[in-house]
């Protein structure tokens, strides 16, 4: 059983996600404000995924992403009651997978959970076949022991940014568009994905490329898409 930390300190809308959750099978572990969230994480080994208020006392859900992505790659959605794009950049910018605009569609939440659950799990699944691992220059993503190498360093990325990197990197010199990237990692249809993807590309340029602006790997086309670059010709 998979366990799902939700932080929010409203307590209605925590029983309400507590209530949707359960019925898909998930352990929910509950918090009602930032620290009391970090304190769960420290204490609970197996968390597979954190639902992260925006607002809350004591420590905003900004800071609390910020705090675990430190040291930790467990995926945190974040649950805003704005849907204006800085709050959604500030979630994003600070270590946040994904996010979702109260008040939401249980059928989203259920979609969005049901996606990182399922990513960040195949991240710790031994594959028991023939072993893939992608290359293109000095860059290489090894999926059996899911490490990334670039320059002859292991990068570290979190589970969505490893599998933006490997679908590229998988299909490189190939253009993909937002809605693309978004269709084929994610697994769901793209609504308004823009900054999610952007966000995510600038991220993974910065740990895989030695200047970003002037990336030699990520590249981006203006008005089309993204690729990973073909340096096997």
């Amino acid at each position: 059983m998979y366990n799902i930390l939700v932080v929010d300190d409203d307590k209605e809308i925590v029983k309400a996600i507590e209530i949707y959750l359960s019925k898909e099978g998930y352990n929910i572990l509950k918090a009602y404000d930032g620290k009391e969230a970090l304190e769960i994480i420290d204490q609970v080994k197996d968390i597979h995924l954190v639902l992260l208020d925006v607002m809350m006392p004591k420590l905003d859900g900004i800071s609390v992403a910020n705090i675990i992505r430190k040291d930790k790659a467990i995926p945190i959605i974040m649950l805003s009651a704005k849907s204006e794009d800085y709050d959604k950049i500030a979630g994003l910018n600070n270590g946040a997978d994904d996010y979702i605009t109260k008040p939401f569609n249980p059928l989203e939440l259920i979609a969005r959970v049901n996606s990182q659950i399922r990513r960040y799990t195949s991240l710790g699944s031994m594959v028991k076949e023939e072993e893939q691992i992608y290359r293109t220059g000095q860059l290489e993503i090894n999926d059996i022991t899911k490490e990334v190498i670039v320059e002859g360093k292991n990068v570290k990325l979190t589970p969505t940014e490893y599998n933006i990197l490997k679908f590229l990197t998988k299909n490189k010199g190939i253009v993909y568009s937002i809605e693309q990237i978004y269709q084929n990692v994610w697994e769901e249809e793209c609504y308004g994905a823009e900054n999610i993807i952007a966000v995510h590309i600038r991220h993974i340029r910065e740990k895989i490329e030695i200047n970003p602006r002037e990336p030699k790997y990520l590249k981006v086309i203006w008005g089309v898409g993204y690729k990973i670059e073909n340096l096997e010709k």
